[in-house]
């Protein structure tokens, strides 16, 4: 074959592919919680909690218990979901899943709106913070009961974390106009700054000052 040859199959327009355009991605299909808020971005900055604050959720936080009778069912929920059916506890807010939801995805609305910045990401330092490092267990030496300081589990920490941000939520609404919602965003606002104002952050240092002198 001649340089001429070789030089005009080398002009020679090159195949077209055409780039099949992808339909948008449903809303709260993957890694977007209630179709607004991506959590694949959302980083832990505790190395020991980062392994087991669970962020995968598919659209509405809602499995429907699958995973209630299972071993260590509860790290297979996302903590969204987790810190939504804290919110149920005895009392008034009990068994209404669809209202503490509802409360939770408007709280993290204005959440975004005032701080600009992911709320997921706002609710994992708020967890973060609230976690205790240590607690206090009881230890009999014959008749006599001593306190002895002993090292939380992370995924103890995480349990006892959204166990008193749920609660400190709640409380808020107590004797007051507040509601579920006000009483969480006022939770989580303070919590992950470390704020001891915080009920969780309070019971996180009351219980570490505990274990400080049962050393």
């Amino acid at each position: 074959m001649s340089d001429e040859e070789i030089a005009e199959d080398s002009d020679a327009e090159e195949p077209v592919v055409e780039e099949v355009e992808r339909a948008p991605p449903i809303a709260g299909i993957g890694t977007l919680v209630f179709g607004k808020w991506d959590s694949s971005e959302v980083t832990c900055e505790d190395p020991g909690l980062a392994p087991y604050v669970n962020l995968d959720t598919v659209g509405t936080p809602h499995s429907g218990g699958r995973h209630a009778n299972a071993w260590m069912g509860k790290a297979k929920l996302s903590v969204v979901e987790r810190f939504i059916n804290g919110l149920m506890r005895t009392g008034r807010n009990g068994g209404k899943k669809q209202y503490a939801a509802n409360a939770f995805e408007a709280a993290l609305d204005v959440i975004h709106d005032r701080t600009g910045d992911n709320p997921l990401q706002v609710l994992v330092d708020a967890i973060t913070h609230a976690a205790p490092m240590e607690e206090i267990t009881r230890i009999k030496f014959g008749a006599v009961s001593q306190p002895k300081a002993v090292d939380s589990a992370p995924s103890r920490r995480l349990d006892v974390a959204i166990r008193n941000l749920c609660k400190g939520s709640i409380a808020a609404t107590y004797k007051t106009t507040k509601t579920l919602k006000d009483g969480i965003i006022n939770e989580l606002m303070k919590a992950k700054d470390g704020d001891v104002a915080s009920y969780a952050v309070g019971k996180k240092e009351e219980v570490q000052r505990i274990a400080a002198s049962a050393r």
